[in-house]
């Protein structure tokens, strides 16, 4: 088990950082430590694996969010699986799997940045060779997941962001098929339903959504098509709406692509209300998905002139739409990236005579809160309104929240003063102050956070409030719920206020 019960056994990030084996009746304090870490690495983790044949502990130091180091423990002996430490390992029966995050040469084979080789571990071990490559990036497409069955390998890939999945054969020199998808800009994920079962070894899990699709569970076998077992109500109404992908030309020229769910006879006059979603950070990929609750209270939503609202999900750098160097290009003193990339795609909705400033809105919560307050801050003249939820926006202090340390990768340390050089550009407390602007030059903007938000905290939404309206920005608007945590919700009653609070807060700006 995992143990973080006192500061000698949890790292500066807050995780666990030793694991202790346990007997059933023995006192914690008295378990055998089998693994630990170092405090200032983000955790450590260990889990048994039962698999028949391959008992085994698996454990996990990891470094930070994206350098780790894998081992086994077999007999009590710790075996490092020994490659470099941004390569990614996945272990399942007799395999391991790598996914480097830069190329990685290993014995005059290279394994490019978002790769995926496959090799028996034992042959790893003994010779070092990474085996075969089952999947190679290109500039449309990524890997996204993958799930064994018991006899092949299924790989989720994402092309401009939209699924699809291939089937490799394990017993067959890793031959490559496609598994069929049916419609575009969809959201795929495939797991097997037991690799270890002789009667559904080859079976399979689908599950399928999309932006105007709700979401349906299928199950197939390999070779056979797949049939739905069941599928979500329909929760608004759809009929009319049209899903298409544009893209938008950064500051540096990088294409950047944007899905848009809008009315079919949409007008292109810039008169439209539109929404755009963004996160870009922690290689997260936002991809199509079925919501409720964005279908009620936004694309089902009116002008009094009978427009319907347009939702845009934005695919900016700092995600891993397209793999790990799509996630790379904004990390630490790149950060700008980001935000270069959300403000050319509202710069390109204008452009297409999608809506204009008056009538854009923009939405991002935890990271997606950061995007949102350098939106504040530093693109103001681009958006109507602004709606930002448990935020991170205080960098100079972040690494001293309860998981803040463990975010240093992604951001940078604000306590080295040449990284805090760079971390300043892109902390909206401090850009505020660097960057001001007269009053009406900035969006209505909600600023909202919980009480118990553990992750983030409460106080740095309630600085940036302060401090906005310190220096008469009266545009702006605060909201805090006691109960909600980071994700700013309880139950389906506390979820539909904090959403129908940000909906309506932005659908009244715009309009």
């Amino acid at each position: 088990m995992a143990s973080a019960t006192n500061e000698q056994d949890t790292t500066r990030s807050t995780y666990a950082r030793c694991t202790r084996r346990l007997k059933r009746g023995q006192q914690l304090a008295a378990a055998e430590t089998i693994f630990e870490v170092d405090v200032e690495h983000v955790g450590g983790w260990a889990h048994f694996d039962s698999t028949p044949g391959f008992e085994r502990i698996v454990t996990t130091d990891a470094i930070d969010f994206y350098n780790s180091v894998t081992g086994v423990i077999w007999d009590d002996t710790h075996q490092i699986v020994k490659v470099p430490t941004d390569v990614r390992v996945l272990l399942h029966r007799q395999w391991v799997l790598f996914a480097p995050q830069t190329d990685w040469n290993q014995q005059g084979t290279v394994v490019p940045a978002g790769a995926l080789a496959i090799t028996e571990l034992s042959s790893f071990l003994d010779s070092g060779d990474p085996g075969t490559l089952v999947f190679t990036p290109d500039e449309h497409t990524s890997l996204e997941s993958f799930s064994f069955t018991a006899g092949h390998l299924l790989i989720t890939l994402l092309r401009d962001v939209a699924s699809e999945v291939q089937v490799v054969d394990l017993d067959s020199g890793f031959a490559s098929s496609t598994l069929p998808v049916q419609g575009d800009f969809l959201s795929v994920s495939v797991s097997a339903v037991d690799d270890e079962d002789e009667q559904a070894g080859e079976d399979y899990w689908m599950t399928v959504t999309g932006f105007t699709q709700p979401t349906t569970l299928l199950r197939g076998r390999v070779g056979e098509q797949a049939e739905a077992i069941k599928r979500s109500p329909e929760r608004f109404d759809s009929a009319g709406l049209s899903v298409t992908q544009h893209f938008a030309v950064s500051a540096d020229g990088t294409r950047v692509p944007y899905f848009q769910v809008a009315d079919e006879q949409l007008v292109l006059d810039g008169k439209n209300p539109v929404l755009m979603d963004g996160y870009g950070g922690f290689q997260v990929s936002l991809t199509p998905g079925y919501s409720p609750s964005l279908g009620t209270a936004w694309l089902n939503r009116r002008t009094a002139q009978g427009r319907r609202a347009v939702y845009v999900l934005t695919n900016i750098r700092g995600g891993g739409e397209y793999g790990p160097k799509w996630h790379r290009a904004a990390l630490q003193q790149n950060r700008h990236r980001a935000y270069e990339d959300f403000a050319a795609i509202a710069e390109d909705l204008v452009a297409r005579k999608v809506t204009s400033r008056s009538h854009l809105a923009a939405t991002g919560r935890s990271n997606g809160g950061l995007l949102m307050g350098n939106m504040i801050t530093g693109y103001p003249q681009l958006f109507g309104a602004i709606s930002c939820g448990v935020p991170l926006l205080d960098m100079k202090r972040y690494t001293r929240l309860s998981a803040g340390h463990s975010w240093i990768a992604e951001y940078g340390d604000p306590e080295i003063p040449e990284q805090w050089e760079y971390v300043r550009t892109f902390s909206p407390l401090h850009r505020l102050d660097d960057q001001p602007h007269p009053e009406q030059d900035y969006p209505k903007s909600l600023i909202w956070t919980t009480t118990t938000d553990d992750r983030v905290g409460p106080v740095q939404a309630r600085k940036m409030a302060a401090r906005m309206l310190e220096k008469g920005i009266s545009s702006t608007r605060y909201h805090e719920p006691e109960d909600g945590g980071h994700a700013g919700s309880t139950d389906n009653a506390s979820t539909a206020r904090m959403l129908a609070t940000s909906y309506e807060f932005l659908w009244r700006a715009i309009q």
